[in-house]
């Protein structure tokens, strides 16, 4: 699996397969501790290891152990790599859609024990959940059969993980009824509408909660408040506007809902330890030239 991961990832950053919300991870060196977002997902680390850090929680995945998120979080991401022994990873986005409908079948099958859900965690990786990345590694080499075989194999991998330890985690991610399903609907309207004037009494109002009652659930899943996980959301998408885009800074502000360039600055300092620009420069430094068929294909360390 190490030397088909390292074929897909020939450069150190990450690079989008033939199939939508599969990409691949690469690293030649360690990297310190920074601020991602990362999307409803799950990773698997094939040589290297990440950790990430969430509050005061750490989880580790590497070659034993992946990671799975069931809502869209920020949070800080370490790398350990070299260039003899490079991180390899592949990042699979869940389809939420596909999940849900998993959802029902094992709900009408089977009967599953009450567990406190939970956004992000780090289980041991099973042959069987090897075997399926291993083959939707090897299907997306070829294009005919990463279109043909690919989705069906993703539909596997999404059953190994909602039948797994953490299943329970997003099957209530994807049960609105629950406290836990609306904090992840709110999530959703969040990363959607980020530029918006969203404020907590709209998003209480829409969780059906309680301003008291949002607020407190909200931060046990994201371990956050709402309008800082909102303000960290509007950061992580305007540094990505200006690394890929080429955006500068006023504009990526007025693009993510900012009506003040300057307080968007202060913002972005403190929380990336870096001005815009010197933040947009470091991350440009880390992209690896690539042939100009591909570049398009191609996005930045995380």
């Amino acid at each position: 699996m190490v030397d088909l991961l390292g074929t897909l990832a020939p450069a150190e950053g990450q690079t989008l397969s033939t199939l939508d919300g599969i990409k691949f991870m690469r690293a030649n060196k360690s990297l310190p501790r920074t601020q991602v977002l990362y999307e409803p997902g799950i990773v698997v680390v094939c040589q290297g290891r990440k950790r990430g850090f969430l509050g005061d929680q750490m989880f580790t995945y590497d070659s034993q152990q992946f990671l799975v998120l069931s809502v869209p979080l920020p949070f800080e991401s370490e790398t350990i790599a070299s260039p003899e022994e490079p991180l390899l990873a592949v990042s699979i986005r869940i389809n939420l859609a596909v999940a849900a409908e998993l959802v029902l079948s094992l709900d009408e099958s089977q009967h599953h024990v009450a567990t406190t859900p939970v956004s992000m965690c780090s289980t041991p990786l099973d042959d069987k959940l090897s075997d399926a990345v291993l083959r939707l590694l090897e299907a997306l080499t070829s294009p005919i059969d990463s279109q043909i075989l690919g989705p069906a194999i993703m539909r596997e991998i999404y059953f190994r993980v909602l039948t797994g330890e953490q299943g329970p985690a997003i099957r209530a991610a994807l049960t609105h009824q629950s406290q836990f399903g609306k904090i992840s609907k709110a999530l959703r309207r969040i990363h959607s509408n980020y530029a918006d004037g969203l404020d907590v009494d709209t998003l209480a109002t829409e969780a059906g909660m309680s301003v008291a009652a949002f607020h407190a659930n909200f931060k046990g899943v994201t371990t956050t408040s709402p309008m800082q996980y909102l303000k960290t959301t509007r950061l992580h998408k305007a540094r990505l506007l200006m690394i890929q885009d080429g955006l500068s800074a006023a504009t990526a502000a007025g693009r993510v809902g900012y009506e003040s360039t300057s307080q968007f600055s202060r913002e972005f300092k403190r929380f990336f330890g870096r001005t815009p620009v010197e933040e947009a420069n470091q991350m440009r430094s880390l992209l690896v030239e690539m042939p100009a068929e591909s570049s398009s294909r191609y996005v930045t360390v995380q």
